[in-house]
């Protein structure tokens, strides 16, 4: 009798974007070298003196370029930072109050914040299935919202995840096809169950004529049960942004995206996402209204069982009030913290490497894993591959020792890459976010240890969104907030910094 070793897949070879330019400097930084260079041999053959008159600002401009964080930003970034949060602070923007006692027209509840000019609307897919959708106005971006049941890893076969995997890879390469659509985003909530799910499941289903002792029972585990149970919801939002210059009307786009929706949730279904169906505004506005105001979970989960549904309308999502503060966000019964991936796991991982951090925290009211992804179209995916082997080819062939080494690794990973994307794959720039949610601010400290060691276990590097909280607290909710697309600076800007 002989035995075979079971061998598990792993995955990996991604890769930070490479920045245009000379080491640190970005493309910015390296047009300025040439230039102050240029301007200093200019300014030499008038004297000594004037060169050097010349050479001290070029250095003080380029110094804070070539300075940067373990997690790419410059000192630049940092001061806009700092001096964005001292203004909002100033102006007040940092409070939110809503409600009839507030001085916003309307006296409604609205979302705070990038989600305060949000409308929300809703339409019918193929189906007959109502779908909501989100409309940005400022940016002219409508985002849908598609919910899926995954089918999860317990007791499945390898080869049958790594089907899964592969599938939610062509899936994503996809998306890249997908006319007009911006980014995309796949947010995990756990929370730990209220218990009204499984009191409403199991209590209507209990006989009048059941025996005492089973009765008994069964309102027992109803009782007891829920301590040690969670629940936990899956969203996939889809942004989607009309080409510059072309005006549609709302009926059009929302027609458009009706049609789109079978086809994306079979491709769920394939990938292993179980039940997929598209969330009405209703059903989104509750997301938001539960993020924002956890206590009413509960109430939340108990109405939609008596009555099918809330009646909550996106106008009245938002909280009452809201605090950001430089490392928390309060907000009605909770105080959130957010975290931000500055580096993905190194080498090759298994499929299982982000287990820790999705299922449910002890200690914390609701959490939120989002995975923020921005599809590359066909042509940039190549001429970018192109050029990150060209540079690891570079790198290879220019060093000694342990930089060959690594950057023999690099090449490599690159000539992958570049074969993958010649055969068809896409090309996806991904982060990941994190939102952990509290009952106070004393408990914030053991929510950021418990977050230290889910990522130290699932092998990625976070630093919180300080003096940003409010933000990235509404870029981890179901509603369609993509970060490149809030910038004042353009994305492609940012890049060459």
């Amino acid at each position: 009798m002989s035995t075979e070793a079971v061998t598990q897949p792993t995955y990996g070879n991604w890769r930070r974007p490479r920045r245009p330019g000379l080491g640190p400097l970005g493309l910015v930084g390296t047009f300025g070298v040439f230039g102050g260079l240029v301007v200093v041999l200019l300014a030499s053959l008038i004297s000594l003196y004037a060169a050097l008159i010349v050479l001290v600002p070029v250095v003080l401009f380029l110094t804070p370029l070539a300075i940067r964080t373990q997690d790419g930003r410059n000192v630049y970034q940092l001061l806009a930072l700092r001096i964005g949060w001292r203004r909002r602070r100033a102006k007040g923007a940092h409070l939110y109050v809503s409600g009839p006692l507030s001085a916003r027209p309307g006296g409604r509840f609205r979302p705070p914040g990038l989600l305060n000019k949000v409308a929300a609307t809703e339409g019918r897919d193929a189906y007959d299935r109502p779908f909501g959708v989100l409309h940005h106005p400022a940016r002219g971006l409508y985002t849908i919202v598609l919910g899926c049941d995954p089918d999860g890893g317990s007791l499945v076969d390898p080869d049958q995840v790594d089907v899964w995997v592969a599938l939610w890879g062509e899936w994503l390469a996809r998306l890249a096809h997908e006319p007009g659509l911006r980014g995309a985003s796949l947010i995990v909530e756990t929370a730990p169950d209220p218990g009204t799910a499984l009191a409403h499941e199991v209590l209507p289903r209990i006989r009048p004529d059941a025996p005492e002792a089973a009765r008994a029972v069964m309102e027992e585990v109803v009782e007891r049960y829920p301590t040690a149970s969670s629940e936990m919801h899956t969203y996939i939002t889809l942004t989607y942004g009309m080409p510059p210059g072309q005006k549609r009307k709302k009926e059009d786009v929302i027609t458009d995206l009706a049609i789109r929706i079978p086809g994306l949730l079979s491709g769920l279904v394939a990938a292993g996402g179980g039940a997929a169906y598209p969330l009405s505004a209703e059903r989104i506005a509750e997301v938001v209204r539960v993020a924002y105001d956890p206590a009413v979970a509960a109430d939340v989960l108990d109405a939609r069982a008596t009555y099918g549904g809330t009646g909550l309308e996106w106008d009245d999502a938002g909280p009452a009030a809201a605090v950001e503060t430089v490392g928390s966000y309060q907000h009605d019964s909770g105080v959130s913290r957010t975290w931000l991936l500055t580096l993905a796991p190194r080498g090759t991982v298994r499929s299982s490497v982000l287990r820790g951090l999705l299922e449910v925290t002890p200690g914390t009211r609701r959490k939120r894993v989002a995975l923020v992804y921005r599809p590359v179209d066909p042509a940039t995916s190549a001429r970018i591959v192109e050029s990150d082997r060209r540079a690891a080819q570079f790198m290879a062939t220019s060093g000694r020792g342990m930089v060959q080494a690594r950057a023999a690794s690099e090449m490599r990973a690159a000539e992958q890459t570049a074969q993958e994307e010649a055969s068809g794959a896409g090309l996806v720039e991904f982060s990941l976010m994190l939102t952990v949610t509290v009952d106070d601010t004393d408990q914030l400290a053991d929510a950021t240890v418990a977050v230290r060691n889910l990522t130290a276990a699932s092998r990625v590097l976070m630093r919180p969104a300080d003096r940003m909280q409010a933000a990235a607290f509404s870029c981890t909710l179901p509603a369609g907030i993509l970060p490149w697309e809030q910038t004042l600076i353009p994305h492609e800007l940012q890049e060459a910094l």
